[in-house]
């Protein structure tokens, strides 16, 4: 079997050979609040000021599952300097939001392209006490940065799908090097860990700790914001259909017509996963003949209103508050599925289609609790809301069932956390 040494040269090497392509995308993929030499490594030496703790969370939804850790580190390690990083732009500005720098002493960057020289670069200027990674980004060559450089990395929240993991195996000496780098690996399932270790990750240094997506922070402000929403739609069946991509877009507007044909006054608030598409889907909503209101203009939702196009960032659990049902996309398409949680844990019904590779363990637990609505096709899809519009018992029983398993798995944060500061160097609080 191929050394894993030699497979990070090989890496290394398309990566070069790659590198037009490479940075042709992430010229692409930019932030104006961030300057593109941070994918090389040029960002500021932190070599006088306090320790750092850095955690990565690649794109949109991982910063939104690390919130909770992210909140509790910056609280419990106050003396820290915490530094997020994303890869994408759409994560950058999810941190911005999310993390205002007048509540929080948080710094962004962008990741640096996974070059041998950008990551020692990056590490050596960055100068981590830690390092966590949300779920699965292992760049090979930042990992072995880390580890030349003496930092514990601890992959928080960690899941490996398997159709993710047949592809690993592919690579397997490449992978085998990276998680030999890993201090700590809490995973969310045994079968995540079990994926990890058949990689090569040390069994000493993986646990089970379950997901912290079920620890996602729902308080009053956020309920009683959806009561005000829905009270200013009118009295009438509001689902949510979020986090949707390209080719799920058509079916979720094909069941909302099905619907509308039992209930003519049915509002969809639909959510586009990608914010490049949103002009696209406003297009779509309005060729299909749909009484369209977009949220990005502040558009009003009358009384004739049939689609809300929910072009923002940052309001999808505002507009799950407000519903009386909701599909959680990516699972209509061969995506894998999102967060089917953020619902639930509001008390709102949750509806999915078959792909859901993404999302297995928590859609099993849901499932158990028959707490968890499934459809294959868009026709199923509108009778299934049909039925739910006219059965408010189903609907609380449904939204009763999913509140109750979140409520009852919540507890992988705190135990996160303890592993965190039991891999953090002693002399951090000398």
């Amino acid at each position: 079997m191929m050394a894993p040494g030699v497979a990070r040269g090989l890496y290394s090497a398309l990566l070069y050979l790659l590198s037009p392509l490479i940075w042709w995308r992430v010229w692409r993929e930019h932030a104006l609040t961030n300057k593109r030499a941070e994918r090389l490594g040029l960002i500021a030496d932190a070599a006088d000021g306090p320790p750092t703790i850095w955690l990565h969370a690649a794109s949109v939804g991982e910063v939104l599952a690390a919130r909770p850790l992210i909140e509790a580190l910056a609280e419990r390690h106050a003396d820290h300097r915490l530094v997020v990083t994303t890869m994408t732009a759409t994560g950058a500005e999810r941190v911005r939001a999310l993390f205002p720098a007048e509540r929080y002493a948080l710094t962004h960057y962008f990741l640096p392209l996974d070059f041998p020289g950008a990551a020692r670069r990056f590490i050596a200027r960055l100068r981590p006490r830690l390092a966590i990674i949300v779920e699965t980004e292992l760049w090979p060559n930042l990992l072995a940065a880390c580890e030349r450089q003496h930092v514990p990395v601890v992959v928080a929240n960690a899941r490996l799908s398997g159709k993710a993991f047949q592809g690993y195996r592919k690579v397997a000496p490449l992978l085998r090097g990276a998680l030999g780098a890993v201090s700590w690996l809490a995973a969310k399932s045994s079968a995540d860990l079990e994926r990890f270790t058949a990689l090569g990750l040390p069994d000493a240094c993986g646990e089970v700790v379950g997901s912290i997506k079920f620890d996602l922070p729902i308080n009053a402000e956020l309920r009683d914001e959806g009561e005000r929403l829905h009270t200013l739609w009118g009295v009438r069946f509001v689902w949510v259909a979020g986090s949707t991509h390209e080719g799920e877009d058509e079916q979720v507007l094909a069941a909302h017509a099905r619907l509308r044909r039992t209930h003519p006054q049915a509002l969809l608030v639909l959510v586009p996963r990608h914010p490049q598409r949103f002009s696209a889907v406003a297009e779509l909503c309005e060729a299909r003949g749909e009484r369209l209101a977009r949220r990005s203009q502040d558009e009003t939702v009358e009384a004739e209103t049939s689609v809300l196009l929910g072009d923002t960032m940052g309001e999808l659990m505002r507009f799950y508050a407000a519903a009386d049902a909701a599909f959680v996309g990516g699972s209509l398409v061969p995506i894998g599925g999102h967060n089917l949680l953020e619902p639930a844990a509001l008390g709102v019904p949750v509806l999915t289609g078959p792909h859901l590779a993404n999302f297995q363990d928590i859609a099993e637990t849901l499932r158990e609790a028959k707490a968890l609505c499934e459809i294959d096709t868009a026709e199923a899809l509108g009778e299934a809301l049909a039925t739910l519009a006219n059965d408010p018992d189903q609907r609380r029983r449904l939204g009763a069932a999913g509140e109750a398993v979140v409520a009852t798995n919540r507890g992988a944060l705190e135990k996160t956390l303890a592993g965190i500061a039991a891999r953090l160097p002693a002399d951090v609080y000398a």
